[in-house]
């Protein structure tokens, strides 16, 4: 098996309902998601996925979240759910996954949100 990893990062806010229905304080971070893509053999170039191919598709989920209020975009909102680093990695491996060629799988999405603080799903 093969397995290539791409990083990529975003600024944005966010500011979690705790249990009691209490918000934390709003705050920033600069977030780091980590995505591995695997596949069983390589392409008719010798890849499992173009590097560049990956990070277009990355930046078109991630994208909207640069300089954003997390719990605003709509994906968060119409769902009630807190935007943390763990429901964002769900949310971006949602919809990196399908996009995906059908030998290829998605072996994780990780998210850090501040140094040693990170969330990784996969399925």
């Amino acid at each position: 098996m093969f397995t290539v990893t791409i990083e990529r990062s975003f600024t944005a806010g966010h500011q979690l309902t705790m249990p009691d229905g209490r918000p934390e304080e709003f705050h920033s971070h600069e977030w780091l998601v980590e995505c591995a893509v695997a596949a069983e053999w390589l392409n008719e170039i010798g890849v499992v996925i173009d590097f560049n191919e990956l990070d277009k598709k990355l930046d078109i989920i991630i994208g909207p979240f640069e300089d954003t209020r997390l719990e605003k975009l709509p994906f968060f909102k119409k769902h009630g759910i807190n935007a943390s680093a763990e429901n964002v990695a769900k949310y971006i491996f949602d919809m990196l996954e399908p996009q995906l060629d059908a030998d290829m799988s998605l072996e994780y999405v990780q998210v850090t949100e501040a140094k040693a603080c990170r969330a990784k799903y996969s399925k």
